[in-house]
């Protein structure tokens, strides 16, 4: 099961990388969001240096929202989605590849321009550490979670508004002890470790349980 699970996932990244257009323009919200901030609060450098952590997860959760919404959509289109169905390979371990590899090429650029972000709104030195081990070790649930919705909109109208109003409210827990992770890093000699575990248990048990709700909702769209 090794091979065609390896195969899987290097497609989806190979069509991810050919794409660029869901990256693209995931980042390029992330960058809008981050840069009209200090326009709109004005100069106020300790004001934006206060919630800069909590700006920049809500700017990595819309972001990632933008290309998670369409994460089955072009593999129903053209009929690749059946054939995975129908496959030997669970349709749920096919789901988890799925939600790796846009964990991969989206949720991790995201994470990975969050340094250069951070300087736009005059984020703390010592912030940066914390806000990018609970952005990787929290990035999972975000595409778990968002899979869901995915799944359960997969061929309607106006997919994405939909996939927005089901996965955000779910989103909340990631971005609360997201948030809290970097204050307690910030203010705890050490590294407060507490929400971090958290993030990573609630990565943990989406990518668990994720693919088991996505694949459900995918076999009931095919007997639709």
């Amino acid at each position: 099961m090794v091979w065609p699970l390896r195969a899987l996932l290097l497609r989806d990244l190979k069509l991810a990388a050919r794409d660029g257009a869901a990256l693209g323009t995931a980042l390029g919200f992330d960058l809008v969001v981050v840069s009209l901030l200090p326009l709109g609060l004005g100069p106020d450098v300790a004001l934006l240096a206060r919630i800069a952590p909590g700006v920049l997860w809500i700017a990595l959760l819309l972001s990632a929202l933008l290309s998670v919404a369409r994460l089955f959509e072009a593999d129903h289109q053209d009929g690749s989605l059946a054939v995975l169905r129908s496959a030997p390979v669970p349709l749920e371990i096919v789901v988890a590849v799925k939600i790796v590899a846009h964990w991969v090429t989206a949720a991790v650029p995201l994470v990975l321009a969050t340094p250069l972000l951070g300087l736009l709104l005059n984020l703390d030195a010592n912030a940066y550490g914390p806000l990018m081990a609970a952005m990787l070790l929290g990035s999972p649930a975000v595409s778990a979670i968002g899979a869901i919705g995915a799944a359960l909109t997969l061929s309607t109208r106006k997919s994405g508004l939909l996939v927005a109003l089901l996965v955000l409210p779910l989103y909340v827990p990631t971005l609360v002890f997201g948030v809290s992770a970097v204050d307690a890093g910030m203010l705890i000699e050490g590294g407060g470790m507490a929400p971090l575990l958290i993030l990573g248990a609630l990565s943990l048990v989406g990518l668990i349980l994720a693919p088991i709700a996505a694949a459900a909702a995918l076999r009931a769209h095919e007997l639709a």
